[in-house]
């Protein structure tokens, strides 16, 4: 029973980027059993600290209206002949993301005995403080993420979580309200074991540089500025509006002003009476340089906004050999002396949710384009009423992410073997070069993706600056870097020797260090990445007599694992969003690779959460991005079914079925006359070029609900609702029956893509539909046999497949119609073509797909977990391990030689233990040699493949 109150600090309910540490200090009597609980959460996110040790970070990402809290054994930390302190430092985000949907910052914990006594509780006794050297004004990390950490350890003293540090200064916690308060009116037990955090040094010193950066940089976050309101949630905004500044160069210079990345605003500036955009810049996107001759006196420089946003940072850059000043056009505010730039507008905006009626600006924006005309300071005044000063909170002119990726001079040098020091896991430090001039950007390669947090340990002098920067590919000397993605922290050192753990997660490969004004020797004793994921062993294993094969299916593990945090995420670095349709996937993947049902269950359940936001389920939760992918939805019905099969968990099924039948429904509800799903909503299937409107018949998702009631109707079976079931048969067969009736087209031999809400048919016909059509059952006999040709032959004027989840169900759809060895074929070529670059992880999408930027830039994301199907396929196919019955009560063992001389590997079975299968063929006598070891409780049905004998060697154990 909670008997703790909520607490919080002074000033605003829900602040922006605010880090604030609390601290109760207490004596302790051990009694009894010597069990001590502390349960706790907060909004948005903590770091738990008990007489100093750090005991535990969270809280689980979560709806706030069914609030996870966590629980630690503190028993063994606390001291009976000396005070205890309790300290954790909370994060609040102040603003909606994809995995929190903002609400007021707040701290909630109790210490329990083991009866369930409260020994101490969070109230008014507590004390609180803003953690200064956290800088409030960091940037934004993604429009999925919060904020980058800016850190000056000169501004706080790190003995705050210990029982000796003085608080007397400290204010006293605010009591905000008891539980059950809004906005968390429901408070949850955490349903899934704790995060790893495992050090993991690096492989090696890459690359070392004397490196200058871009005079001048800031990241200002335009969505915010324009629409304030924004915070409240992550729907995609448009707006019209833009900002001003004044330049004045003391003698003529040749002048340029850029961006390393705009943040998909649209990069457009006027100066000197022209505007200049696209062609007039060079570089190569997203950087975008203007390079001017200017002469000695005032500039007045204008940037046109206008565009849209989800949240990504807007970075600017402005650079000259000789000094220059910026100051706002505007005199005689005092915002002004602190932002040298005044925003003009914002003259309209509009917030966009798919699935809902669309809202458009007004087109006609008179005084927006008069301002565009302004060549001068003095004619703003003119426009005086739409001239605001830009919040300090709003710009960052700390842009790490600039100043790395924009480098003015950067002069190659070789890597001192004792500099290799740094990233050992020994006691030797590393002595960091250093330029009179210029700063020190030390190139650290891991050897592979990770996720976590960065740690290091540094000696240098008072002010000396680290910048880190974290991307995940490189070659021939050039970086991928992270658009869209400002991976950066920034540390200032106090003097001497101490550490430092970002407590922002992030994803990478390589990290950057740089090192800024030193002013003596700096020396670098290690650097390591806390690698933090859901917990889980390597209980599946794969080899074969193909070698490339074989790293694929390694790549594949690695990679979701990687995605597996507190629920399955799209990817480590760019989002750490968990998307419903990629988690289907990756949950099977899963099951083949470690087992874990918990993080399956808890993906799950959050799903139906989002009812609030669209009785059709949001395509990422929870989220503050109110969005519909009717697929993703789809995919879910299927993976609630898929997590049955494999746990055979009968109350799971009952407890999900309402909420897969009440979405269902809703989806039905949007069949029109022709008797075909029509809908408004995200239409997505694959990262390719063929038509998936927003609005319409899209034939795919159509293909698929056919086969999510399907699905549903089993879950109604186990249910116990079987008039629904029975129903939802019905509505499966009246689909099929008009998607062949509607959307098959006799002149093209195959299924249209979609049918748009003019009534025109698509353009494109693509692999995609005709992939779907197969695996979903949608296609008569004799047009089977046509799509079978065209999924053995991908005829070239169909649109092809462009991401390796679209490849999932084309893996499915081969496994189906028995052609196991054009699976494997396919896995080898396209996924190979990863290894062959040194690929540690599976990739977002093909180098031929249409949504990379640049030709050097095979992918935007180089960790996607919807990408790891090897290892779903490799077990149920090539190893032939399949589940027959609810909980795999009884498995099927059907190996397929697929061109392989010989594989072997384990299976993890549900609850305990693993399926081992090892085999090797003979191809002159054709037969295959197998061995199964199994746990006792499973039934085996040994299926031989076609044209081979068997010759069986079971062992059971248990």
């Amino acid at each position: 029973m909670w008997q703790a109150s909520w607490i919080w600090g002074s000033g605003e309910e829900s602040p922006r980027n605010e880090w604030r540490c609390f601290r109760k200090t207490f004596s302790f009597e051990q009694t009894g059993s010597g069990e001590t609980k502390l349960k706790l959460t907060a909004d948005s996110r903590y770091v738990l600290y008990v007489n100093g040790t750090q005991v535990g970070r969270g809280p689980v990402r979560s709806w706030p209206f069914e609030l996870a809290y966590d629980e630690y054994e503190i028993g063994h930390l606390l001291k009976s002949d000396a005070l205890n302190t309790i300290a954790v430092l909370v994060l609040h985000s102040g603003i909606s993301t994809f995995q929190y949907l903002r609400g007021k910052g707040g701290l909630l914990l109790q210490v329990e005995d083991l009866d369930g006594t409260a020994l101490l509780c969070s109230d008014e006794s507590w004390t609180t403080a803003v953690h200064t050297a956290y800088d409030a004004t960091s940037s934004r990390i993604s429009c999925q993420l919060p904020f980058t950490d800016r850190y000056d350890a000169r501004n706080w003293d790190d003995t705050w979580i210990e029982s000796k540090y003085d608080d007397a200064a400290w204010e006293q916690a605010t009591v905000i309200g008891s539980v059950g308060m809004a906005p968390w009116t429901s408070l949850v037990p955490r349903s899934i074991p704790y995060l790893t955090e495992e050090p993991i040094y690096p492989a090696r010193v890459e690359e070392l540089s004397f490196v200058k950066p871009v005079a001048w940089s800031a990241v200002f976050d335009v969505r915010t500025m324009l629409v304030r309101d924004s915070v409240n949630h992550a729907n995609p905004i448009s707006f019209i509006g833009l900002m001003a500044t004044v330049l004045t160069l003391p003698e003529a210079a040749a002048f340029t002003i850029g961006t390393v990345d705009g943040g998909r605003v649209p990069f457009r500036v006027r100066v000197g009476g022209k505007w200049y955009c696209d062609d007039d810049f060079a570089g190569e996107r997203p950087n975008m340089f203007l390079e001017l001759q200017l002469p000695a006196g005032e500039h007045f420089l204008l940037f046109d906004l206008s565009g849209g946003s989800h949240g990504h940072g807007y970075h600017l850059g402005l650079h000259c050999k000789g000094s220059f000043e910026l100051r706002s056009p505007i005199a005689g505010h005092a915002q002004f002396s602190k932002v040298p730039f005044a925003q003009i507008g914002a003259f309209d905006s509009a917030e966009h949710i798919d699935h809902q009626p669309s809202v458009s600006m007004n087109p006609e924006q008179p005084l927006y384009e008069a301002v565009k005309q302004i060549d001068s300071a003095e004619q703003l005044s003119e426009f005086a009423e739409w001239i605001r000063p830009i919040p300090s909170q709003l710009v960052h002119f700390t842009d790490v992410y600039s100043q790395t990726a924009w480098r003015v001079e950067d002069l190659p040098q070789p890597v001192p073997v004792q500099l290799q020091q740094a990233v050992l896991a020994g006691s030797n430090a590393g002595n960091v070069p250093l330029h009179a001039e210029l700063d020190t950007e030390i190139l650290i390669d891991f050897g592979r993706e990770l996720t976590g947090y960065v740690a290091f340990t540094i000696d240098a002098a008072e002010g000396t600056i680290v910048d880190g920067y974290g991307f995940e590919y490189m070659r021939d000397g050039w970086r991928q870097y992270t658009y869209e993605l400002d991976n950066t922290f920034r540390y200032t050192c106090r003097d001497g020797r101490q550490s430092y753990v970002s407590v922002v997660r992030r994803g990478l490969r390589y990290l950057a260090v740089t090192v800024r004004g030193a002013t003596s020797p700096v020396k670098l004793v290690e650097v390591k990445m806390l690698q933090s994921n859901f917990p889980v062993a390597n209980v599946g294993t794969f080899h074969s007599s193909n070698a490339k094969l074989n790293e694929i299916w390694r790549i594949s593990r690695d990679t979701t694992r990687l995605c597996m945090e507190d629920t399955f995420v799209d990817c480590p670095a760019y989002e750490q969003t968990y998307w419903v349709g990629d988690a289907r996937n990756a949950s099977l993947v899963n099951y083949y690779a470690f087992g874990s049902a918990e993080i399956v269950e808890r993906c799950l359940r959050l799903v139906p959460g989002s009812s609030f936001q669209s009785p059709l389920y949001g395509d990422q939760v929870p989220s503050g991005w109110s969005s519909v992918i009717p697929n993703w939805t789809l995919f879910w019905v299927s993976a609630c079914l898929e997590h049955y099969q494999y746990t055979g968990n009968e109350t799971f099924a009952r407890e999900m079925w309402p909420h897969v039948r009440f979405t269902l429904e809703h989806y039905l509800e949007k069949v029109d006359e022709r008797g075909l799903l029509n809908i408004r909503g995200w239409n997505l299937l694959d990262w390719a070029a063929f038509e998936q409107p927003w609005d319409g018949i899209v034939a795919p998702q159509n293909m698929f609900l056919v086969k999510a009631l399907r699905d549903a109707a089993q879950l109604a079976d186990t249910a116990g609702d079987t008039l629904t079931g029975a129903e939802f048969r019905k509505q499966a067969v009246q689909i099929r029956e008009a998607i062949n009736n509607v959307l098959w087209d006799e002149e093209r031999h195959a299924y249209l893509d979609c049918i748009h809400v003019d009534g025109s048919p698509s353009t494109t016909t693509s692999m995609q539909t005709q992939v779907v059509a197969c695996l979903c059952d949608i296609a008569t006999e004799e047009r089977l046999d046509v799509l079978k040709r065209y999924i053995v032959e991908p005829p070239a004027s169909f649109v092809q497949i462009g991401s390796p989840f679209m490849s999932f169900f084309y893996h499915e759809a081969l496994a189906k119609l028995g052609m196991q060895a054009n699976m494997a074929a396919d896995i080898l070529e396209q996924y190979g073509v990863m290894v062959d670059q040194g690929a540690t992880s599976v990739w977002e999408v093909y180098p031929t797909s249409n949504i990379t930027i640049s030709s050097k830039m095979l992918t935007r994301s180089h960790c996607h977990a919807w990408s790891a199907g090897p290892v779903y396929f490799l077990g149920t196919e090539v190893l032939g391990v399949r589940g027959l019955t609810p909980g795999w009560t009884k498995v099927e063992i059907a190996p397929k030689p697929v061109g392989l001389t010989w594989a072997r590997g384990s299976v993890p079975v549900p609850g305990s233990g693993s399926i081992n299968v090892s085999w090797k063929v003979d191809e002159q006598t054709k037969v295959m040699q197998l061995r199964v070891v199994a746990p006792s409780h499973i039934e085996l049905q040994l299926v031989k493949p076609d044209g081979y004998e068997l010759e069986v060697e079971q062992v059971v154990i248990g």
